[in-house]
């Protein structure tokens, strides 16, 4: 993975989570890792623990941000989300899965920055942040 797509990527994720706190969610965990693979968020909404998957993109050439969500990676996100609930010394009781989409516009003729702290991210063009709560 380059610099600049894992830069998109963290980026996302702080947006992502920026959006969640500001709609009263906690954060328990942020990038939670296994062998098997990470959770990006882990937060409460209220009384239910939410296992945050955050995909970001700034093109529709291969979908959505939010439809790149396979079977696969749903898959993985429930054995890792399983490991997660393992360390738990308290119950939970209840939980979801939850895909925040980052979606970026390339404005045609402004092109995307090469350069500084937001590179690979398109000039002047404010994200659009989609959310579906209990995704799979």
């Amino acid at each position: 993975m380059t610099d600049a797509r894992r830069d998109l990527g963290k980026r996302g994720e702080r947006l992502a989570e920026e959006y969640l706190l500001a709609q009263g969610y906690r954060l328990a965990e942020r990038n939670y890792r296994t062998a098997r693979g990470e959770i990006d968020l882990i937060l409460w909404d209220g009384g239910e623990l939410v296992f945050v998957e955050v995909r970001t993109r700034t093109s529709l050439k291969f979908g959505s941000a939010v439809e790149s969500v396979t079977r696969q990676k749903q898959q993985k996100l429930r054995e890792i989300a399983l490991a997660y609930l393992q360390t738990r010394s308290a119950p939970v009781k209840a939980f979801r899965f939850d895909v925040v989409g980052v979606q970026y516009q390339y404005e045609h003729g402004r092109g995307f920055r090469t350069s500084g702290g937001d590179a690979g991210l398109p000039a002047a063009a404010a994200p659009a942040i989609t959310h579906i709560r209990y995704a799979f």
